[in-house]
């Protein structure tokens, strides 16, 4: 395995898990690979309805308001609803094994019977590349370029597109490199002591126009991103994977002989 060029230099540059599905994210510096190919602790909590359907910023604007404080070893977690004008009280749970008790807790916020289901193997966006998601720093500084004028800043573009893997040392979209042309061999590449598979570029949805904090939604989001993207496609990428262009962040596939193996901050990122 050799490095992109000698100009770059990528590295793991931060590691954010989201342990509660479309809940506030946890920096780490360092992560491990789960069962399933996911990091352990992402997503690992999913909130659903009694009729199998999922409670999430695509479908409940409500959500967004919540905050989840993190204990720093990830034991338990203060839900919290700050400025709710029905006062649900903060609360603390163990995590990830308080699920069911949480489950009272955001019934009563959203006035209906929640859910709360667990998974060691976490509830990933893309069952078919369920690794880790990967973007570069720079990606998300031309997001924010792209979007100066709503103040969308580096971590407000973080915490919309809800990526878990960071890296830098690179240009804007160098992870388009990390994925093929269709029926072909997967690119591979390492990341610190793991293997991976690039799969495809991240088909985004209804998240990423709306403020993180208080679901407003930027109008004409989803239509002028495509613009740009498709504008400042590099000459690296596979066009072909581009159905539309409102992707952004490669989704991966780690064997599951990866799994154990230790993600680190500052770890290098080596294309085979």
């Amino acid at each position: 395995m050799t490095p992109a060029s000698t100009h770059e230099q990528p590295r793991l540059a931060n590691i954010r898990l989201h342990p509660i599905k479309s809940l506030d994210p946890v920096y780490v510096n360092e992560a491990r690979i789960g069962p399933a190919g996911g990091l352990e602790l992402d997503r690992a909590w999913a909130l659903y309805t009694p009729d199998n359907r999922w409670v999430n910023g695509k479908r409940t604007p409500a959500i967004f308001a919540i905050r989840a404080n993190f204990a720093p070893d990830l034991k338990a977690v203060t839900l919290s609803v700050p400025g709710d004008s029905r006062q649900v009280p903060p609360r603390e749970f163990a995590f990830p094994g308080d699920h069911e008790e949480a489950a009272e807790w955001f019934s009563v916020y959203f006035d209906q019977r929640i859910i709360v289901r667990n998974s060691a193997n976490g509830f990933p966006d893309d069952p078919d590349a369920n690794g880790p998601t990967i973007i570069s720093t720079a990606s998300l500084r031309k997001v924010c370029d792209w979007f100066a004028d709503v103040n969308i800043d580096l971590e407000e573009a973080r915490r919309r597109f809800r990526t878990t893997l960071e890296i830098d040392g690179v240009p804007a979209f160098w992870e388009d490199r990390l994925f093929g042309a269709p029926n072909t061999y997967a690119p591979r590449f390492r990341v610190g002591e793991v293997e991976f598979e690039g799969s495809n570029p991240c088909a985004r949805c209804s998240v990423p126009p709306r403020d993180s904090y208080t679901a407003a939604n930027n109008v004409g989001f989803q239509k002028r991103f495509s613009e740009l993207r498709r504008e400042s496609l590099p000459a690296w990428a596979t066009p072909e994977r581009f159905d539309h262009f409102y992707r952004l962040a490669t989704n991966t596939r780690v064997a599951l002989s990866q799994a154990g193996k230790t993600l680190r901050v500052g770890d290098p990122l080596v294309l085979a």
